[in-house]
Order: structure tokens, then C-alpha cells, then sequence
């Protein structure tokens, strides 16, 4: 079968860049049937015609190249399309694939759809936001969904109320909420204090932020109806993986669920525990 690949490498990284170019001369020159593009800014610094990165929503896989920021900003714009990361970064919980590794692991891939018509992956959930009126909706997180306050820090909190499956389990003046998903828990979350969760659990995380009065941190079922209410401001912000974001007119509820569609990470998966041991 044929075989076409999406390729985006970190912006202004000029390794990631030549890394880029490395995988496309090695699959056009290696490979008949197989048809390789590049992002837009990748394009422009190796002379060859790039493409809109939501125009790789149609390959079979894309390779990214360069930290878990780079993933993250790939997988919101080519929704189900499988990704294989390649790690610039120096954690690298979503990137596991080293750069001298990268071309070996390209091609074996690039056999694997020949050969089967189909590759192998780990799901991992997003989430997805909404107004409870169903009015707006943000794009799917992957790592986290935060609900805050006009600001951070002091004089810029709300009173935020928070209910899983109709119950109250909290209400409190705070600098915000986040909900995360175990891919998320090593990022924002952790640093507000909330727990790791290993990545292959089913669970989602609730964790406020500077609350007066607050609870722990709760790990729930990702299938529990979550939903925050603030209030107490004069303005707040709904925001999808630090990018996606909602001005709220409070009081004002935000509804935090499962997103029907998962990120799927093929090739060689991080290891969890590895990645922990570069934070400290």
C-alpha cells in the first residue's frame, strides 16, 4: 500500500529542522509509494513546499519532532491521526523515540503499514470543555482543563464550586480548578500540588489552585459528569491546555468530560518512570 507521512518539526529549532530533512530524503529515496509533507515553517527552512499542519489530518502518521510542547500543539491540530514523537525536550513523557533513533524507527513504521495496513498505538484521553448551556465549546485537551479568575494571586480569585455526578464536593475562593488527565497529571496539575497518575490508568484528576478553604486534591472515574461553577468575579477564563481559552461571565458553569476522540501515539512508548527521574 502506499504510505503518506506528515512531518513537523519545533519551530526556530534548527536540529528538529535537519532531522526533518533526514527523514524525508531517507523515505523518498528508500521507499517507492511513499509520499512525505512538511509544516508550512519546516518547509521554509529546508526549500521544500509545506503544508497547513491541519492538512496532515488525512496521513497515516505524523512525526513530531521536538518536546512534549511540540506534541501538544501537533495532536490538537490533527485530531485522530496517529503521532509518533520524537524527543528534542528533556523530559519526554509523549516523545520517546531518540533522534538517532528516529530514522530506524520511521521506516520500520513505514514497513509495519505496508506489511499490515494498520499500526498499533496508545490511546491517551483527552478532555473537552463546554458551557452548560452547550453554547461554547474548547478545543480537546490533553493535558488539562483549568477554570480561574480574572488573574493569579492575590485580589484575583473566584469562588468556585465544584460537583462530580450532581454532588457537591467543594466550594471555595481559590486562584482556580484544574481537571487533568493522567497525561496531564505531570504537568500543570503537579505543579499545584496534585497527584501523578500513571498513564495508563483510567481516572481523571481534580486539583484546586491556591484554594482558602481547600479539599485534596480527587482522582474520579472518567466517565463522572464534572462540572465547575465560578462565581464571585467579574470575570473568569475556561482554558484548554493553556491555549483554548473562554472569557466567562460569572456566575457562569463549565462542563468537563471525556472527549470522544483520543490521541493515539504509535512506535516506541516513554518510559514513566525514566521521565519522572529528569524532574528532579
Amino acid at each position: 500500500m502506499d504510505v503518506a507521512v506528515g512531518i513537523v518539526a519545533q519551530r526556530n529549532n534548527a536540529r528538529a529542522q535537519e532531522l526533518a530533512q533526514t527523514l524525508v530524503d531517507t523515505l523518498e529515496r528508500e521507499y517507492e509509494g511513499v509520499a512525505t509533507v512538511v509544516d508550512e515553517l519546516t518547509g521554509a527552512a529546508i526549500d521544500a513546499d509545506g503544508v497547513p499542519i491541519p492538512a496532515m489530518g488525512d496521513r497515516d502518521f505524523v512525526v513530531s519532532i521536538g518536546g512534549d510542547g511540540t506534541l501538544l500543539f501537533v495532536a490538537r491540530e490533527v485530531g485522530a491521526t496517529p503521532i509518533l514523537g520524537v524527543n528534542l525536550g528533556e523530559v519526554g513523557f509523549l516523545n520517546a523515540v531518540a533522534p538517532d533513533d528516529a530514522r530506524e524507527v520511521v521506516t520500520e513504521l513505514v514497513g509495519r503499514l505496508r506489511e499490515t495496513e494498520s499500526l498499533e498505538g496508545r490511546k491517551l484521553a483527552r478532555l473537552q470543555a463546554s458551557g452548560a448551556d452547550g453554547s461554547w465549546t474548547l478545543d480537546p485537551a490533553l493535558n488539562e482543563v483549568v477554570v480561574h479568575g480574572p488573574r493569579r494571586g492575590h485580589g484575583g480569585g473566584a469562588t468556585i464550586d465544584v460537583e462530580i455526578d450532581g454532588q457537591r464536593y467543594t466550594t471555595s475562593r481559590a486562584d482556580g480548578v484544574l481537571v487533568a488527565t493522567p497525561t496531564g497529571s505531570t504537568a500543570y496539575n503537579l505543579s499545584e500540588g496534585g497527584p501523578l497518575v500513571q498513564p495508563a490508568a483510567d481516572a481523571l484528576v481534580v486539583t484546586q489552585m491556591a484554594a482558602a478553604d481547600g479539599m485534596p486534591p480527587l482522582v474520579v472515574d472518567p466517565d463522572a459528569e464534572i462540572t465547575l461553577t465560578v462565581s464571585s468575579a467579574e470575570t473568569a477564563y475556561a482554558i484548554s491546555d493553556g491555549h483554548d481559552r473562554r472569557e466567562l461571565e460569572p456566575p457562569a458553569t463549565v462542563s468537563i468530560a471525556v472527549a470522544d476522540e483520543p490521541v493515539t501515539l504509535v512506535g516506541p512508548q516513554a518510559n514513566f518512570f525514566d521521565a519522572l527521574e529528569k524532574l528532579e
